[in-house]
C-alpha cells in the first residue's frame, strides 16, 4: 500500500480527530468536510467506482435515520416525563436516597447505563442516562462524557449477548459455542481488574472537572464506595457469563450492583460524612429539593414516575431474546432496499424493532400513567413534547447524516479498481506487518478503531476478528487471549465513536460541542485499552 493510499484509509480517522478535536470545528460543520474529504478520497486513490461510493452513502443515510429515530424517541420520552412531573420526582427520590453527586454518577452513571447496554446497546444508554443526569444537576457535558465512558464495560455482552453472539461469532473462523465462551470468560476476566477502576475514574473526573473546587481530592474520598460499585457490576458479570453464558452477563450484573449500591447509599455505608456537591449554588438548590420531597406533595409516587422508563428496559429485554416470540413479531413489518444502485451493498429498517419506537409507544402510554387533572390536557402535552423534541433534532440530523455515509464508504471499500482491500483491513495489514511482536498492546486498538468509526462494537468484531485471529496463529499468540482484547478493545472505542458522541450531545441539547467530549474520553479509551494490555501481556509471561 503507497503513503497516499495509506494516508486515503486512515482519512476518516484524521478528519474528526483535526477537525473536531484539534481545530474544535462543531459536528455540522466537521463530518460534512469529513464526508467531502474522504469521498473524494476514495474515488481518485482507492478507485471506487461512482456507483459503490453513492450506494455506501445512501446505507449510511438509511442507517443514520434509524438512529435519529432512537434519539428522537429518548427526547420525546425525557420531554413527556418533564411535563408531567415525572422528572420532579425522580429527583426528589434521588435527593432522598443520596444527594451525594458522586453516588449519584455511580449508581446512574455507571451501573444503570451498563444495565441498559445489557438490554438494548447501539446507542441507547447514553440518550437515557444523559438527560437523566442533566434533570439531577450535573452539566450538559459532564452528564455525556460520564455516560460515554460507563459505557464500555458493559458492550462486551451489550444488546443481550450481540457483540460475541453476532459480532465475534460471524467474524471469527470456526467459531463454535465453547470457543465464544472461552472468549467472553476472557475478556470478563480482564474487565475484573480494568473496568472495575472505572466507577473511580469517572468519580475523579467529575471532581476534578466539573466542580466548583476542581480537586481530585473528593472522589478519592469515595474510593471504597467506587471501587466496590466497580466489582459489583464485574464479579456479578463473570460469574454470570461463566455460568449462562454471554446473553446475560451485563443486565444481570449491573442489576445485582443496583441493589447492593443503592442500598449501601440508602444507609451511608462507605460514604464519607460530608455530602459532595458541584457548589454551594447546586448544594442550595439539592436542600431545597429534599425539603420540597420531604414536606410537600409530589406530583406522583417515585414508582410511578419509573414506571416508564421500567417498561422501556422490559420491552427491550423482551424483545432481544431470540427464543421469545415478541422479537419476530416485532421484525415481521421490515422494509428492504437490495442492491442499491446495482451493487452488493444491501440494507433494512424494521421500525418496529427500533429503540426508537419504544420510547415512542412508552412516552404516549406515560401520558395514561401520568395523567393530572391539574395539568395541561394529554393532547397539548405530548404536542409540545414532540414540537421540543424535533428542534432538538436539527444539529444531529446534519451530523449523522453526513458522518454515517463517511463510515460507510470507509467499511464498503473492498470493491474498488486499485486491486485493495477496504480500507479498515488494509490499515489492520499494515499493523500486523509492523507491530506483529508487540500485537497484545496493538489488538485492542484495533478493536478500538473499529468502533471508532462504525459506531457498533458489533461490527467492529465482526470486520476484525477473523484478522485478530490469523495474527494470533502467526505470532504464536493464544487466540482466545488476543480476540478478547479485540472485544475489550471494540467496547473502549464506544466513548469515543463520533455516531454515540454526536447522539449523546443532542440528546442534552449539546451540539456543537463534540470535540470537547472526545477530549475528555479519550484518556479513559486509552486506559482501557493499554490497561487491558497490560494484564493480557501478564497472563502471557
Amino acid at each position: 500500500m503507497t503513503t497516499l493510499q495509506w494516508l486515503t484509509a486512515l482519512m476518516p480517522v484524521l478528519s474528526v480527530f483535526v477537525l473536531l478535536v484539534v481545530l474544535r470545528l462543531p459536528a455540522t460543520r466537521a463530518m460534512p468536510l469529513s464526508l467531502l474529504v474522504s469521498a473524494l478520497l476514495a474515488l481518485w486513490v482507492w478507485q471506487l467506482p461512482l456507483k459503490q461510493l453513492l450506494a455506501a452513502m445512501l446505507e449510511g443515510g438509511v442507517i443514520a435515520i434509524s438512529i435519529l429515530w432512537i434519539v428522537f424517541g429518548a427526547i420525546l420520552l425525557l420531554n413527556v416525563l418533564r411535563y408531567s412531573g415525572g422528572l420532579d420526582a425522580i429527583r426528589a427520590g434521588f435527593a432522598k436516597l443520596s444527594p451525594d453527586r458522586r453516588v449519584q454518577t455511580i449508581l446512574i452513571g455507571w451501573l444503570f447505563v451498563s444495565f441498559l447496554e445489557g438490554a438494548a446497546g447501539f446507542g441507547t444508554p447514553a440518550a437515557i442516562a444523559a438527560p437523566l443526569l442533566v434533570a439531577l444537576g450535573f452539566s450538559p457535558l459532564a452528564a455525556v462524557v460520564l455516560a460515554l465512558i460507563a459505557d464500555s464495560s458493559s458492550v462486551s455482552f451489550g444488546a443481550v449477548g450481540t457483540p460475541v453472539l453476532v459480532g465475534i461469532a460471524q467474524g471469527m473462523a470456526g467459531a463454535s459455542p465453547e470457543a465464544l465462551q472461552a472468549i467472553a470468560l476472557t475478556a470478563i476476566g480482564i474487565d475484573v481488574l480494568v473496568a472495575s477502576l472505572l466507577p473511580l475514574m469517572l468519580c475523579l473526573i467529575l471532581t476534578r472537572f466539573f466542580s466548583e473546587e476542581k480537586s481530585w481530592w473528593p472522589a478519592l474520598q469515595l474510593a471504597p464506595f467506587a471501587l466496590l460499585g466497580g466489582f459489583a457490576f464485574t464479579v456479578p458479570a463473570y460469574a454470570v457469563a461463566w455460568l449462562l453464558g454471554p446473553e446475560f452477563p451485563s443486565i444481570l450484573g449491573a442489576l445485582t450492583g443496583l441493589v447492593l449500591m443503592s442500598t449501601l447509599a440508602r444507609y451511608r455505608i462507605l460514604l464519607p460524612k460530608q455530602t459532595w456537591y458541584f457548589s454551594a449554588e447546586d448544594k442550595a438548590q439539592s436542600d431545597a429539593l429534599q425539603h420540597q420531597a420531604l414536606t410537600m406533595k409530589l406530583a406522583m409516587p417515585l414508582w410511578r414516575a419509573w414506571l416508564p422508563y421500567v417498561l422501556v428496559a422490559l420491552l427491550l429485554v423482551l424483545s432481544r431474546i431470540p427464543q421469545l416470540p415478541l422479537q419476530g413479531w416485532l421484525r415481521s413489518l421490515e422494509w428492504r432496499w437490495a442492491n442499491i444502485l446495482g451493487t452488493d451493498i444491501s440494507t433494512s429498517l424494521a421500525p418496529l424493532y427500533l429503540p426508537g419506537s419504544f420510547f415512542l409507544a412508552v412516552a404516549l402510554l406515560t401520558l395514561w400513567l401520568h395523567r393530572n387533572p391539574k395539568q395541561q390536557s394529554p393532547w397539548r402535552m405530548v404536542q409540545q413534547a414532540g414540537r421540543d423534541s424535533l428542534a432538538r433534532l436539527g444539529p444531529a440530523s446534519i451530523a449523522l447524516m453526513a458522518s454515517v455515509p463517511m463510515v460507510r464508504i470507509f467499511l464498503q471499500s473492498d470493491v474498488n479498481d486499485a486491486g485493495l482491500a477496504a480500507m479498515p483491513f488494509e490499515l489492520a495489514q499494515v499493523a500486523a506487518l509492523h507491530l506483529a511482536d508487540y500485537w497484545l498492546w496493538v489488538a485492542p486498538l484495533i478493536g478500538a478503531l473499529g468502533s471508532f468509526l462504525a459506531g457498533s462494537a458489533t461490527f467492529s468484531n465482526m470486520m476484525f476478528a477473523s484478522f485478530q485471529q490469523s495474527v494470533a496463529t502467526e505470532a504464536a499468540l493464544p487466540e482466545t487471549l488476543v480476540l478478547g482484547l479485540q472485544l475489550l478493545g471494540a467496547n473502549a472505542g464506544n466513548m469515543i465513536c463520533v455516531v454515540n458522541v454526536v447522539a449523546a450531545a443532542s440528546v442534552v441539547n449539546l451540539s456543537g460541542r463534540e470535540g470537547d467530549i472526545i477530549r475528555y474520553t479519550l484518556l479513559p479509551m486509552l486506559y482501557y485499552c493499554l490497561a487491558a494490555s497490560l494484564v493480557a501481556v501478564l497472563l502471557w509471561l
